[in-house]
């Protein structure tokens, strides 16, 4: 496993880090860990709702090809 250093991390984030892990009733580091692991891992129920949402989102929408905007810009430079 790797270790990590943290320095100058604000104060007031150790102090939230600390009464988060006072009241899990799990150390600081186990606390850390937790905030990490959770931090780096979407769940596939979260993808697939985040997905769900976008695909609403976007349905019916019509997208128009940019390409003809974009060169009439350019040669009005």
């Amino acid at each position: 496993m790797a270790n990590l250093l943290l320095r100058d991390l604000d104060e007031d984030v150790v102090k939230q880090l600390k009464a988060a892990a006072k009241a899990h009733g799990r150390s600081l580091q186990a606390e850390i860990h937790d905030v990490l692991r959770n931090a780096s891992v979407r769940s596939l129920a979260e993808t697939r709702r985040l997905s769900t949402a976008w695909r609403k989102r976007l349905r019916g929408a019509s997208h128009s090809d940019s390409t003809a905007s974009i060169r009439e810009d350019r040669d009005g430079r």
